[in-house]
């Protein structure tokens, strides 16, 4: 029970930078998908996972700001 309430609390705190993140990745992997790298050369758009995570970490940094905007 302690475990969970705990979990709660984190997800409620961090609740922007969660979404940002989930927000990110998925449009990471639709400028990969969509868009890409035509030559394979790119380091961060060739691959999806990468392209993803690089997009999970921008989307959650740009809601943290925003968060901090909103207050």
């Amino acid at each position: 029970m302690l475990g969970k309430m705990k979990v709660m609390k984190l997800l409620k705190n961090k609740k922007m930078l969660i979404l940002g993140a989930i927000v990110g990745a998925l449009g990471g992997y639709l400028y990969w998908r969509f868009v890409g790298c035509s030559t394979g050369t790119c380091t961060i758009t060739s691959i999806w996972w990468k392209s993803s995570l690089y997009g999970a970490f921008m989307g959650a940094m740009a809601f943290d700001i925003i968060k901090d905007y909103i207050k």
